[in-house]
């Protein structure tokens, strides 16, 4: 396969998903649409934080990030205290309810992925969870690093110019084992 052939079939992969995507979405309380069980679920992974790490986390603009903070601090899943360092921050926390709604978006969650990928082996979910983490990691790395997105700039004689090398990717683990929600 030619590497345009290659990644043009990951495109429609990609299309492709969104159809998964849109089901896990359909799941969720229509009261929690997916951007507030995005905060849910980052407040649950990574604890207190404030606005502007959320908003880093969740790879959006900060006005998107106060309306879904908005909508879950008003339905008393979160709350907004004074951050002691720094009177104009707010620090964000889940609350008792928050966590109980991140608990049962969860266990929703996880019945709909066990239903629907019954034929799986274990081997083949994990493999999977893995290569989204990498892919999820390689794109998180453009922010920092050259992509290598450029012109061919070869010479002959000379090697041809290479990206960056990026770190690994992240335990897969460690960032998989609370992630019910469907970020934007």
């Amino acid at each position: 396969m030619t590497e345009q052939a290659r990644y043009e079939e990951l495109i429609r992969q990609f299309s492709a998903f969104g159809a998964v995507k849109r089901e896990m979405g359909r799941m969720m309380p229509s009261e929690c649409p997916s951007g507030s069980a995005a905060v849910l679920t980052l407040l649950g992974r990574y604890g207190d934080m404030r606005m502007s790490k959320l908003s880093e986390l969740l790879a959006v603009d900060m006005s998107v990030t106060s309306r879904h903070v908005a909508h879950v601090a008003e339905r008393g899943w979160i709350e907004r205290s004074p951050d002691p360092a720094d009177k104009r921050s707010r620090i964000l926390r889940l609350t008792p309810a928050g966590r109980s709604l991140l608990d049962q978006l969860s266990r929703r969650t996880c019945h709909m992925l066990a239903e629907r990928m019954s034929d799986w082996s274990d081997d083949e979910v994990a493999q999977l969870t893995t290569l989204m983490a990498r892919l999820r990691a390689s794109f998180d790395d453009t922010r920092t690093h050259d992509t290598g997105a450029h012109e061919d700039t070869h010479t002959p004689g000379r090697e041809p110019r290479r990206p960056e090398p990026r770190p690994p990717a992240p335990p897969v683990l460690e960032q998989t084992t609370r992630t019910p929600a469907i970020t934007q």
